[in-house]
């Protein structure tokens, strides 16, 4: 369970790192899914790592959007309905600290359910949002090594779906640089407020006949903060070991670090939400952003110690 000191860090911070909350057992079986998925006459093969570097090969590219296999980025979001995926990054000691901040009664995922990116590819490249429908975790994502490429900088962003509470698991070993998640420390205080709701999005529909304009509406004041944070801020590096998590605000600006490594990034992404959330996602942001939080999180002060925010890698 969460400390008090922890959940204070949450609340000022918008992450918190756990080590050791997933299952090792586990998070071997689901790395042995994601090898599993692939063709079995893969150009990537899971003994040679010396084919681990990106990008994908143009015989091993897919472009479903449940197994996305394009540049350095592999994602398998058939196995977010999978029982042994969602047993392990929706387990009892993690649905029961994830309940600690939201409160409430949270949705159940559903094995062998519905898959994110069932209904459309991801913004910005069509007309469906991939979360559409989705009954269990967004997947295993992961990252290939860039290889000897010229470094670019960090940029940030949110996400465009609604949901109260992210998550992101190691399930396996990822060294600092080596694509790990990364976040923004503070950034959800500044961005709350540039949305216009709490946790929805306006979206324009795509028309074939009017392609210009299609996607997520974001306000001038949200586009600045995040070219501010790309800019002045130093984001945090969630690298760590095979059963470490991340939890996150869903509007703390983050992204997927860059693999100068020469490791796969492996990692299980997944959503918390609870029953009240379509009440909720249209209200407006001019009142506390904690207001639908658990009685923890309202009652907390933002406080921690020194030693919390050295273990939780806060520059």
């Amino acid at each position: 369970m969460l400390s008090d000191d922890q959940i204070g860090f949450f609340k000022t911070q918008g992450y918190l790192i756990i080590q050791g909350a997933m299952d090792p057992t586990r998070c071997a079986r689901v790395r042995d899914l994601m090898w599993q998925a692939l063709p079995p006459t893969a150009d990537l093969r899971r003994e040679d790592a010396a084919t681990h570097i990106g990008p994908f090969t143009e015989a091993d590219e897919s472009t479903d959007s449940r197994h996305v296999r394009q540049g350095q980025r592999w994602l398998n979001r058939f196995l977010g309905v999978n029982p042994e995926v969602i047993d392990l990054i929706y387990s009892e000691s993690i649905c029961a600290m994830a309940q600690q901040l939201l409160g409430g009664t949270l949705r159940q995922a559903v094995s062998d359910g519905i898959p994110m990116g069932s209904y459309g590819p991801a913004w910005p490249g069509g007309p469906v949002d991939p979360a559409l429908g989705n009954q269990g975790a967004r997947g295993v994502y992961c990252t290939l090594p860039y290889g000897n490429v010229p470094r670019t900088p960090d940029q940030c962003h949110t996400d465009g779906h609604p949901f109260q509470l992210g998550v992101v698991g190691l399930i396996d070993d990822c060294p600092s640089e080596g694509g790990a998640f990364k976040v923004w420390p503070g950034s959800h205080r500044l961005l709350y407020p540039t949305f216009r709701l709490r946790y929805d999005q306006p979206r324009i529909p795509a028309y074939p006949h009017l392609p210009k304009l299609t996607g997520i509406v974001h306000s001038p004041a949200y586009l600045e903060a995040l070219a501010q944070l790309d800019q002045e801020s130093v984001p945090v590096e969630c690298w760590g070991s095979a059963g470490d998590i991340v939890f996150w605000h869903p509007r703390l600006a983050h992204m997927a670090g860059h693999n100068y490594s020469a490791d796969i990034r492996q990692a299980v992404l997944a959503d918390f939400w609870t029953d009240a959330l379509d009440e909720l996602r249209a209200r407006p942001v001019d009142v506390d952003m904690w207001q639908d939080w658990s009685p923890a999180v309202q009652r907390s002060d933002g406080s921690y110690p020194d030693a919390l925010a050295r273990h939780q890698r806060l520059p």
